[in-house]
């Protein structure tokens, strides 16, 4: 009887440890979450809802194979302020990864450069003091401030992502450009606003991002 007890532990302990084992692997296949925080051009301004920066995105990694969850933490008219203003709420428990998406309102309004890298700091902070992976999108500021504006806008979202280990893309909207330069029609990737894109406009966009999104969910999931 204490052979069969002892070898019942035994037997006990193997199965537990090929739970133990098996756990990381059972980790690696959850799904990740990911919240988009960002303005209009994040919530889909002015599209059908499926045909938006969100859903077009989700699609794609999607065919790329990744379990993967996005979530649209776009609001219209957003600046960075609102976006630290809502950051912790954003950041609820089920979410693995954050794509911060903000500066586009920013710019419209002429806000000054050291107050947005301020804000965007304090999203990526609250971000870092969660355990949430990061990936900053930047915008390229027109010339019309003057230069100085210009070089102190499009330097801090490199500057921040360093500062933080945030995978960037440095132009949400650089895609769109670069087809223009290469003969696409602006008219064909841009509404009529002429500064939110088309649904043809938000694919490129999507296509240019996927990869590094792919990569910040690879990220999430060695957490």
């Amino acid at each position: 009887m204490a052979y069969g007890a002892g070898h019942a532990v035994r037997k006990h302990g193997i199965a537990a440890l090929g739970v133990i084992v098996m756990l990381p692997g059972l980790a690696a296949a959850e799904t990740v979450t990911i919240a988009a925080l960002g303005d209009s051009l994040t919530q889909g301004y002015g599209l059908p809802q499926e045909e938006g920066f969100v859903p077009q995105l989700q699609a794609w990694l999607t065919d790329q194979g990744a379990d993967v969850v996005v979530q649209n933490a776009g609001v219209s008219g957003d600046t960075t302020r609102g976006g630290l203003a809502r950051v912790d709420w954003t950041l609820t428990g089920d979410v693995d990864a954050m794509i911060v998406a903000l500066g586009g309102n920013d710019l419209l309004r002429g806000i000054d450069p050291a107050s947005s890298r301020e804000n965007l700091d304090g999203i990526l902070a609250a971000a870092e003091a969660k355990g949430v992976e990061t990936m900053l999108v930047g915008l390229s500021a027109p010339g019309n401030y003057g230069p100085e504006f210009k070089a102190d806008f499009d330097a801090m979202y490199a500057e921040l992502a360093q500062s933080y280990d945030a995978l960037l893309a440095t132009n949400f909207l650089g895609p769109i450009q670069a087809a223009v330069d290469e003969g696409a029609t602006m008219g064909d990737l841009m509404q009529s606003d002429g500064i939110h894109p088309s649904a043809q406009g938000v694919a490129l966009m999507v296509q240019a991002l996927g990869p590094q999104v792919l990569d910040l969910i690879e990220r999430a999931r060695a957490d």
